[in-house]
């Protein structure tokens, strides 16, 4: 199924240009200074991480912290309007222990919007490390392993990731500018390009709502509200296979989708980071892509990072075909792996 669909395709000159390896400018780590670890630590002592109720229903009155109120603002404008990402340093993991860090990682995060869902299971506090699994089990996702995850997007706003702690080796952290892929795929790959705004099934990997196809069919670029908006994970696009009506990629569309491949392992597009202990990564998966390379774990305190996804109020429109993965198009209120069907009329393209 190529391009031939009812997706709007925007001319080149409409889609600003993105950052890359080298016109990517600092700021975007910042670091906590002891009076604002303080004020989050106290609040996060009120949290019990364990009471989804609470959790859940958090971003309607998140506990104070008002420090960290000016910083919280910038970094959201730069998330949904800037860079796409942002790093907090110095919690003081070590110092007050895993579960406290992992209440100030949510208490911070509720700050930036609801919490959402991250599985079938309706986690909305995610443990990101290996557990033993491979990805070759369609219904294993790549962040229970230690493979190395590919360029991808969330199915959420904003993804959040604490560090608790590291790899022995690997596990480095990749991010990349939608905007900079999809001028790089005009310049290299002009004919392709269209081929990226088509339908593409993607395989939601055992985690499917009653009522729905095991798939779904979002493009990998879509334009909407004057706005490009990528979503995607190559695994679960060719995983989708396993279902014999998926709709199956044109021969057209996979050398596209080959072609997006190449240009997001082109080390001048990226930003590679290590992820310190006690570091606090945000991502806007509406703007940018991010990765981790394989590892291989400290077999006294493995690798393990905190994720939180966050629905962010004020951020962009989506197109309507997001119902089908999102649930609703609203802001603030979308996103994370729902369990109530959409209606056929909310997912029309």
């Amino acid at each position: 199924m190529s391009s031939s669909s009812t997706f709007d395709i925007p001319s080149p000159a409409d889609v600003p240009e993105g950052w890359t390896a080298a016109t990517l400018q600092d700021g975007w780590r910042w670091t906590l200074d002891p009076r604002q670890i303080d004020e989050l630590v106290e609040a996060a002592r009120r949290l019990d991480v364990s009471d989804h109720v609470a959790v859940a229903s958090l971003h309607h009155a998140p506990p104070p912290l008002p420090s960290l109120a000016y910083q919280i603002a910038v970094v959201k404008q730069n998330l949904l309007n800037g860079r796409g990402f942002e790093v907090i340093s110095g919690l003081p993991v070590h110092d007050i222990g895993d579960d406290l860090a992992t209440s100030c990682m949510v208490t911070l995060s509720a700050h930036f919007g609801s919490l959402r869902r991250q599985n079938a299971e309706g986690d909305v506090v995610g443990h990101v490390q290996n557990i033993g699994l491979e990805s070759t089990d369609p219904n294993v996702r790549v962040y229970q392993t230690a493979e190395r995850q590919t360029f991808h997007t969330d199915s959420t706003d904003v993804v959040g990731l604490l560090a608790l702690s590291k790899a022995r080796q690997g596990g480095q952290s990749l991010v990349l500018n939608a905007n900079s892929v999809y001028h790089a795929m005009v310049n290299r790959h002009g004919d392709l390009v269209d081929e990226l705004f088509g339908v593409v099934a993607t395989d939601r990997r055992g985690e499917t709502p009653a009522g729905h196809n095991p798939w779904f069919t979002i493009p990998v670029f879509t334009w909407w509200d004057e706005r490009l908006t990528v979503r995607y994970q190559r695994q679960y696009i060719d995983s989708a296979s396993r279902f014999a009506d998926a709709p199956r990629p044109s021969a057209r569309q996979v050398v596209a989708l080959d072609a997006f491949d190449d240009i997001c392992n082109d080390p001048a597009l990226q930003t590679r980071m290590d992820l310190e202990v006690g570091d606090i990564q945000f991502v806007h998966n509406h703007s940018v892509l991010h990765d981790r390379t394989a590892f291989v774990d400290e077999p006294e305190r493995p690798r393990h990072l905190i994720r939180t996804w966050m629905s962010v109020p004020g951020d962009r429109r989506l197109h309507p075909v997001f119902v089908q993965r999102f649930g609703s198009t609203t802001p603030g209120e979308r996103g994370g792996i729902f369990s109530s069907p959409p209606t056929p009329k909310e997912i029309r393209s």
